[in-house]
């Protein structure tokens, strides 16, 4: 069942959980993702981020996302995932995409406001939900790290920004990154509890990948709705295939992709009972 964002943040605010965000830039993940989701019964955003333009065509897995999410069992949102520039943005909108976040977080607070605005008027026009980010997390989507470390959000900037755009999430930046964890984050939870309390927005976790359980759970507590997770299920189809290759003299590419499909419905799976609460 396709519905919009603040669709989807709305049913986990209502009960007190989060949905997890997957990229799916290709059918494999796509396939494990849905049926992890469908499995447990819980609802599920599926993410194409405009970094993975060379690796699948938002032109060519987009309108295959939107037609999944439509046959899905479950309610799910169609997400265009740290969208830069407004023309690709308007490109998902027209696919069918039903969520996007547009990410300025790299241009000045003012420049950011501007075009958070400008994306949020032309995505109305398409019952479409807007997230937007503040701060810089310890490295960018692509894994490669931020000059100077992370920009933690401040609140009060916070509460201006989602007052002036109309956005319908807001990410802050709270001590995660993306790619793999080196260490063990240090989150800053009484941050992301206070942004919710003034905001009275959904939160979202990018870099949520590898964050413990526990921290999980903390964040949902304190207002997060939105788990961004792809790093450590794409890195457990890798292992798969890798598992695959010392053991056995493979033939066929599709047995390798079936392997690494499994192991990334079971990462997923398990990151999903965490996210809804289930034991």
């Amino acid at each position: 069942m396709l519905i919009n964002l603040k669709e989807i943040l709305l049913l986990c605010e209502n009960n007190g959980i989060a949905a997890g965000a997957f990229n799916t830039p290709n059918l494999e993940c796509l396939n494990a993702v849905l049926d992890a989701a469908e499995s447990l019964g819980v609802p599920v955003i599926i993410s194409h981020a405009e970094l993975h333009e060379n690796v699948s065509k938002l032109s060519v897995i987009g309108p295959i996302m939107v037609e999944a999410a439509k046959r899905s069992s479950v309610p799910v949102c169609v997400h265009l995932d740290h969208c830069e520039t407004i023309s690709y943005m308007k490109e998902a909108l027209e696919i069918g995409f039903t969520g996007v976040m547009y990410d300025g977080s790299t241009l000045p607070f003012e420049e950011n406001l501007k075009n958070t605005k400008g994306a949020v008027r032309i995505a109305r026009n398409f019952n479409c939900g807007v997230e937007a980010e503040l701060g810089a997390l310890a490295s960018r989507e692509s894994g490669h790290g931020n000059e100077g470390g992370p920009v933690y959000t401040d609140p009060d900037e916070a509460l201006l920004f989602c007052n002036e755009t109309g956005i319908d999430a807001f990410a802050p930046s709270f001590g995660t990154a993306h790619g793999i964890y080196k260490s063990k984050p240090m989150l800053d939870f009484e941050r992301v509890r206070i942004i919710h309390e003034k905001t009275g927005l959904p939160l979202v976790m990018h870099g949520g990948s590898g964050v413990s359980d526990e921290d999980y759970r903390k964040g949902i507590k304190n207002g997060l709705r939105k788990i961004n997770y792809y790093t450590y299920m794409s890195h457990a189809g890798t292992l798969a295939v890798k598992e695959m290759l010392e053991k056995q003299d493979v033939t066929f590419f599709h047995d390798l992709a079936y392997a690494a499909e499994k192991a990334m419905f079971e990462d997923s799976l398990k990151a999903m009972k965490v996210f809804a609460g289930i034991n």
